[in-house]
Order: C-alpha cells, then structure tokens, then sequence
C-alpha cells in the first residue's frame, strides 16, 4: 500500500529539499519503489539537488493541467533504482495546484505502484505547502537547533492536525517524525544552539534522526548527488539512521556527543537558581 510522506518545515532554509531528496533516495536504496514531487511552484531546486535539472522537459503542473501524462513527467534518477522525480514548475501561479488535481495525481501514482510518495512542501503555509500537507500518511517536519526554526514548525504541526485530509475525516492522524539538521553538539555545547533535547522538550513529536552540521551537504546539493551515495560520511550515515528507524528498526541515535545542558536547559536552570 502506497503512503505520502510530506516533507515540511515552518521556516526557509533549514534542509526540506536536501532531506527529501536523501529521504527519497535512501527509500529506493532499501529496494522501495519511490516517486519525489518538488511542490515548490515557481522556486523549484529539488531537480538541482537530484542532479537532474537538464531532463526536465513536463512539470507537476503540467500534469495537474492535462497537458501531459505522469510518464511524460516522470525522470529516472541516475543513481538509484526504482526512484523518480516529478519536478515543480519554474513560471506556473502558486494557485494552479488544486485540492482536486493535486489528488488526482497522488491516486495515480498509487495505482502506478510506488511504495513511497515523498513530497517536498515549501516552507510556511502558503498554497504549496497547504496542498501538500493535505494528503500525508507521515509528515517529517525539518528543523534547525534555533529558537526561530523551532517556533514556526510548533505553527506547522498544528495545520497537520486540523487541515489535513485525515483530521478532516476524523481519522487516524498523521504520523509526525522529528528530524533536526546541522546539528553541532560543540555548539550546543557553548550555549550556542538548542540541544536536541530542548527542542523535543518544545515540540513533543518522535524523533527520527539527527543530521549534523556538514560541508557534505553543501557538496552533495552543487554535485546534485545526494550525500546518502556517500555511505562513508557522517551526513549520510545520519539520514541512513533516519531513514532505517522510519521503517520500524531500532538504531542508537549518533553525532549527538555529551551536550552538558543546552540553552533552553540553562536558561532555566539559572532562573531556577537565582530563585
């Protein structure tokens, strides 16, 4: 049974698309058959982060609009079997992603076999994000060990249990992960970042993983090969752990060290003193 996975943050710039896009090719490496949708009209970059961008030739748009087929649309990645990529239109209005065509989209692809839909929302709660946040199974909310970061994805979590298509039918919710990118417990360490306790402490979902703070990622994303291909570094070695306890295995959480308190503990912890 096929089961969307949206990919979602309240604040730009914290790892969405590279999280997506090592999610999606971390699946299809653990044999999964898995299709990536970049949802981000108008500023797409997945097809970038995948290596792609040349091979674009019909969009989600496209599809949505009856101007082309999810076989016309659909690219094959290079590096990984069974995974594909529908990318986002670069011109396209925002508004042009439907509730009705977006689900359209979806119900095909699930009739096309894939295990695994993996959306990439844009950030915050514009129409993208919206459409995107409507039809998940899981929703793996990205955040980075700031205040500001954390504070938005709290907003995030909230739409997810009022407006998707499942709190709508009274269902079962959508199953919530915590991932937590450019982590540095050195860092964290010095007061100068939330730890990731803190910030579960805040945001009271599961965690899935840890991703640490990393030029890899930088060079993975310009590269356009997603750093899980390179099994030898901490980044991908991070989203391997991620992606494993997705599917229901037991794996110690790594690349957290010895944190002493982190700022929020601290913080609190001196107020309680000077009380």
């Amino acid at each position: 049974m096929s089961e969307v996975i949206v990919v979602t943050s309240g604040k730009g710039g914290v790892g969405k698309t590279t999280t997506s896009a090592n999610l999606s090719a971390g699946l299809a490496l653990r044999g999964k058959k898995v299709v990536v949708i970049d949802f981000d009209v108008g500023l797409r970059n997945l097809d970038l982060v995948m290596g792609c961008e040349r091979r674009v030739v019909y969009d989600f748009v496209n599809v949505i609009q009856g101007e082309a087929t999810l076989n016309q649309a659909l690219i094959r990645d290079k590096h990984a079997q069974n995974l594909y990529i529908l990318a986002a239109s670069q011109t396209r209005d925002k508004e042009a992603l439907t509730e009705a065509g977006v689900g359209k989209v979806i119900d095909d692809l699930k009739a096309m076999g894939f295990d695994y839909i993996v959306c990439d929302s844009p950030a915050g709660i514009e129409n993208g994000a919206i459409m995107a946040l409507t039809f998940a199974d899981h929703a793996i909310v990205v955040v980075n060990p700031e205040v500001s970061s954390v504070r938005d994805s709290d907003r995030i979590i909230g739409i997810l249990q009022s407006r998707s298509k499942r709190a709508k039918a009274g269902g079962e919710p959508v199953r919530e992960h915590l991932l937590i990118t450019r982590y540095s417990p050195r860092r964290v360490k010095d007061g100068e970042m939330l730890s990731y306790g803190d910030i579960l402490d805040i945001l009271k979902i599961p965690l899935l993983g840890v991703i640490p703070e990393s030029q890899k990622v930088l060079e993975s994303s310009n590269a356009g090969v997603p750093a899980v291909h390179d099994v030898q570094s901490e980044v991908a070695q991070a989203y391997g752990d991620a992606i494993d306890r997705f599917l229901g295995k037991q794996m110690p959480l790594r690349f957290v060290a010895d944190e002493d308190r982190g700022f929020l503990r601290r913080l609190f912890g001196s107020r309680k003193a000077a009380a």
